[in-house]
């Protein structure tokens, strides 16, 4: 009977030995996957504030010159811009630091032509932070790792996102000209 307590306890300290050699791959891998969540999060936020930019864009900038320059420029533009930052997340320590955003690194372009209001969103970010202390994946060169049968824009990009400098993000939308919009009236509730 005390033959079998021991095989019972040395199957334990077995187990226990792989778990804890597997546990730092275990975080490793969800530490990589967090990362590709906060990028797949990031480009998200940003597809639905250009939306918000340039819809806002849309029903409140004027035609009219004067307008224009006293109003839309210097006052809409930028509570547009304070209203995108805060909602991707460049007032929070914590989610600026989770999607890898540059203090300072959001800019709203505007362009006004004839038929549309062009509205450009850029967002730029520091590097993925994947490579702790760029030991692990960027031990070797752009030149070096992106070579003959790998070498293409997503494998310079990637490596650019992940190792150097991080990247620059950039959403555009394009909406019509309008000084305001016409209320909708059904024309057999009309009265004269």
């Amino acid at each position: 009977m005390s033959r079998n307590i021991f095989k019972t306890k040395k199957r334990i300290a077995q187990a226990m030995t792989e778990v804890v050699l597997l546990f730092p791959v275990f975080i490793i891998i969800l530490y990589f996957t967090a990362k590709i969540f906060a990028l797949l999060v990031l480009v998200q936020k940003m597809e639905v504030a250009a939306y918000y930019a340039a819809r806002k864009w849309q029903l409140e900038s004027h035609i009219y010159s004067g307008y224009a320059t006293n109003w839309d420029e210097p006052v809409l533009k930028q509570t547009i811009k304070e209203k995108v930052a805060e909602y991707i997340g460049f007032n929070s320590p914590g989610i600026r630091r989770f999607l890898n955003l540059k203090d300072n690194g959001l800019e709203l372009e505007i362009t006004r032509t004839q038929v549309w209001n062009v509205v450009t969103m850029r967002v730029h970010t520091n590097p993925s932070g994947i490579t702790s202390g760029r030991k692990i994946l960027c031990k070797y060169p752009k030149q070096a790792v992106c070579v003959d049968q790998f070498k293409n824009q997503y494998c310079e990009t990637g490596y650019d996102f992940i190792c150097t400098s991080g990247k620059s993000l950039e959403v555009i939308k394009y909406v019509p000209n309008r000084d305001r919009p016409i209320a909708f009236v059904l024309p057999g509730l009309q009265r004269d």
